[in-house]
């Protein structure tokens, strides 16, 4: 179970969204490097970026942000949002983005996402996004009509490293972690699934700790770490001692 610390990135500073409204945007730190270098020195061994705007645009719009976390962290970054097109995949892995995460191309164009899994082997993961149980797009302001599960099925021998499947209903909120929606994803496919929107205290890690889980990847989490309802080091504590236990049955 990997706790990955996310930094949404708007017009250069480290905001929370509030169900993904870009109006609703809280910001907690106007320096992304020094965010970054803050995690890795509570503990944390991956980052979650995500360039918002660019999200919205469809290219990338927060580059000198991302730039200046890959500058200040040796933590393996995973980075989402407006990577729409080979050419910007390669662009950021070239930078040092350890894999892309793709969300809207993953709909509309489902071939382009299978042909970078081929050419980047284990540096491509899929955002899947759903409201309503339909997954949404162009930084979740359109509704598909495919589900969660349908768009997973479609990438299931493609090589994607991993799913990242948010709840937007509960995204920047602090209601939990919608479990139930996230295992029946991961039980319906093969590829890793990180949970993600929602997680608000260290009652949804220890949920995350229980064995119907341990089929997860992860889960990100935000709004939570950055107002102090989530401790690190509480966090980071419960998983270390979740794995040696898990280690020690083996």
């Amino acid at each position: 179970m990997i706790i990955f610390p996310a930094i949404d990135l708007k017009d250069g500073h480290c905001v929370r969204l509030k169900l993904g409204d870009m109006d609703q945007a809280t910001v907690f730190n106007t320096d992304p490097g020094d965010q970054a270098r803050r995690f890795q020195e509570q503990g944390f061994e991956w980052l979650h970026v995500v360039d918002l705007n660019g999200a919205f645009a469809g290219k990338s719009e927060n580059s000198a942000a991302v730039e200046s976390i890959l500058a200040n962290t040796t933590n393996p970054v995973q980075l989402g949002g407006g990577i729409r097109d080979l050419a910007g995949i390669e662009h950021w892995l070239d930078k040092g983005i350890s894999r892309v995460i793709l969300g809207t191309v993953a709909v509309r164009d489902p071939e382009l996402v299978k042909q970078a899994c081929k050419l980047f082997p284990g540096r491509v993961a899929v955002g899947i996004d759903a409201k309503g149980g339909k997954v949404a797009v162009e930084g979740w302001a359109e509704t598909s009509e495919l589900t969660a599960v349908d768009l997973a099925k479609q990438f299931e021998d493609a090589g994607v490293a991993a799913i990242i499947y948010t709840d937007i209903d509960r995204d920047g909120i602090l209601k939990g972690l919608n479990i139930p929606s996230t295992l029946e994803l991961a039980n319906a496919v093969s590829i890793p699934v990180i949970a993600s929107g929602g997680l608000a205290s260290i009652e949804d890690v220890k949920r995350l700790i229980k064995p119907d889980c341990a089929i997860l990847e992860g889960a990100i989490t935000g709004r939570a770490l950055y107002d102090g309802r989530l401790d690190p080091d509480e966090a980071l504590g419960l998983v270390a001692q979740s794995k040696a236990a898990g280690e020690e049955k083996c």
